[in-house]
Formats: C-alpha cells, sequence, structure tokens
C-alpha cells in the first residue's frame, strides 16, 4: 500500500510541475516575466491586405528594457562607419494575463507621444511576441496598422 501512494504521489507531482512549467512558458502572470533586457529579432506590420516585413536591417539593433511598471525602447545603428541615427521612446505599461497595454509618455516623433497601444503578448522562454494595432493620428502622422513583433531577451 505504501509503494502505491509513493507512485501516485510522485505522478501528481510531476503532472503539477508540467503544468506549472507550460503555463510559465505560454502565458505571463505577472509583470516581472518581462524585467531585463530585450532584442527585437523580427517584426512586421500590416496595413489592410498588406504585409510588410519591417525587421531590423544589418547594421540596426532595437533594444526594449522592462522593469515592473516602465519600459523604454531605442533603434540605433551600430555600424560606425554609417551616419547615426537614433530613435528611442518610453513610457508606463499595464498586463492583466496576454493583455498589455503601452502608454508611450516619451518619444523621438514626438506625434506618438501620449498614446495608448494595446496589444496581446505571448512569452515563450527567453522570447516573447506581441501583437496589436497601432493608430496614431496626430499632426502630419498618420498611422493605422497592426504590428507583429518578436523579442529574444538579452543575457
Amino acid at each position: 500500500m505504501k509503494i502505491l501512494s509513493f507512485f501516485t504521489l510522485a505522478t501528481l507531482t510531476l503532472a503539477v510541475l508540467a503544468l506549472t512549467s507550460f503555463t510559465n512558458q505560454h502565458s505571463i502572470t505577472k509583470k516581472g516575466s518581462l524585467s531585463g533586457t530585450w532584442k527585437l529579432v523580427s517584426s512586421k506590420s500590416i496595413t489592410k491586405k498588406d504585409t510588410v516585413d519591417t525587421s531590423p536591417a544589418k547594421g540596426i539593433e532595437t533594444l526594449k528594457i522592462y522593469n515592473d511598471t516602465h519600459f523604454t525602447f531605442f533603434t540605433h545603428n551600430i555600424d560606425k562607419s554609417a551616419t547615426p541615427t537614433y530613435d528611442s521612446g518610453a513610457g508606463t505599461y499595464t498586463l492583466s494575463g496576454n493583455k498589455y497595454t503601452e502608454h508611450l509618455k516619451y518619444c523621438s516623433e514626438r506625434e506618438w507621444e501620449n498614446h495608448d497601444f494595446n496589444f496581446t503578448i505571448q512569452l515563450k522562454q527567453n522570447s516573447f511576441t506581441q501583437r496589436g494595432v497601432e493608430k496614431v493620428d496626430s499632426g502630419s502622422v498618420h498611422i493605422d496598422h497592426i504590428i507583429i513583433e518578436t523579442y529574444l531577451r538579452v543575457k
């Protein structure tokens, strides 16, 4: 009887560990899951029926950095012989399950400031993908498209 109980307990323990592991890899349950530095590895922009690959070009790097309440991102060229380029932004974010909202407070493109952007986010081990609508209709900027961005954690 004790052997059966041991195997039952071991089976239940393994089942709980497997479910917990699966949940942590496929669903974000707390903001701390994003804390750290992430590198953009691929991105797409979808406008109506047109999809454009907007992944960083060779020599361009985009990083996104999170703490528990704020995010920042910047894009720059790493080719020292080229004309320097630099874009950046920062703000606050909220996260509830896989629903993620950025409030962009500061941006090198001023028309984007003080806008909220809603995304669905999926975390898998050391990568995450965000998908949502970017819509800005301010001044000379008229943006209304879906973006899909994939980031890898920087160690």
